[in-house]
């Protein structure tokens, strides 16, 4: 029962908690945001006491929640007593950022009322300071672009020793059928030769081994492959160091059926043994 990882994530309004959520659930986290706290001993043992698979949770808790500031501490107490395997990473920047970024998004500060925006700023820090004490993690967001605090929060949540990798969404298609709208890298493979001028290959497609064959055979199919695999090998780390949480691949040929499959069949054997997450489509393979 106790084997629950639990992060609560919270801190000061503004400093980036939504961000810091959005990147745990990127690594496989269970996410609630703004969960009320006297629910929240509830909301474990529902957890705890069936067979679900989640094994990671994550929570937002802030003073957005009206009793949040009178019962944080008794509660997250009591768990700990009770053996929840419970991580409090607390958010904190300075005041001029936080200053910045409510002029930006005009929206008010949850103790505004009766106050100035700094006031409201200094009377949450004071609020939250024995909640930050009990902190494992605190992160001064201060100079973090979106990007370097995700990273730094997966960083930080990550089981010791494990990688984050991107999800790989790979798709053939036929440039006369049109591009995907939503791909990141698109790689043309209509210089190879094709198997729909071969008599005996035209009515196949490129998941047939004969079909396979055919286009693999050719010094520029496998300098191509050489090339492909070498900027992946160079491109992944990158964009997972940047936290790009997947990737989306697009291969085309003419009609989408032959040369586009084959090649991006064999992109899929690349990602797959290097142990990444891959979603393979094909869009325009039965398509005339």
């Amino acid at each position: 029962m106790k084997n629950l990882r639990i992060v609560i994530v919270t801190g000061l309004s503004g400093s980036g908690k939504s961000t810091a959520l959005r990147a745990l659930e990127d690594i496989g986290f269970f996410c609630v945001d703004n969960l009320p706290i006297m629910l929240l001993p509830k909301f474990l043992d529902m957890q705890t006491g069936t067979s679900s698979e989640v094994s990671k949770i994550a929570l937002v808790m802030d003073l957005r929640e009206k009793h949040f500031l009178e019962n944080h501490i008794n509660v997250l107490s009591r768990l700990k007593k009770k053996k929840y395997n419970i991580e409090i990473l607390f958010l904190d920047t300075n005041d001029d950022f936080l200053l910045r970024r409510f002029s930006e998004t005009r929206r008010l500060h949850p103790l505004s009322e009766g106050k100035t925006i700094l006031e409201s700023i200094k009377l949450e820090r004071n609020k939250l300071q024995e909640l930050k004490e009990m902190a494992g993690n605190v992160i001064d967001t201060s100079n973090y672009s979106v990007h370097q605090l995700k990273e730094h929060v997966q960083r930080l949540c990550l089981a010791p020793g494990k990688v984050r990798k991107l999800l790989i969404n790979l798709i053939s298609f036929g440039y006369r059928f049109g591009l995907p709208p939503d791909a990141d890298i698109v790689m043309d493979v209509r210089f190879l030769p094709n198997p729909y001028f071969v008599k005996d290959l035209k009515e196949y497609n490129g998941n047939e081994t004969t079909v396979e064959e055919y286009v693999m055979q050719w010094d520029d199919t496998e300098q191509f492959l050489s090339n492909l695999f070498k900027m992946m090998t160079f491109l992944t780390p990158l964009y997972e160091k940047e936290g790009k949480s997947y990737l989306n691949i697009a291969i085309g040929c003419t009609g989408g059926k032959h040369r586009s499959v084959v090649i991006l069949n064999q992109l899929a054997r690349y990602f797959s043994d290097r142990d990444y997450t891959t979603n393979v489509s094909h869009r325009d393979i039965d398509r005339a």
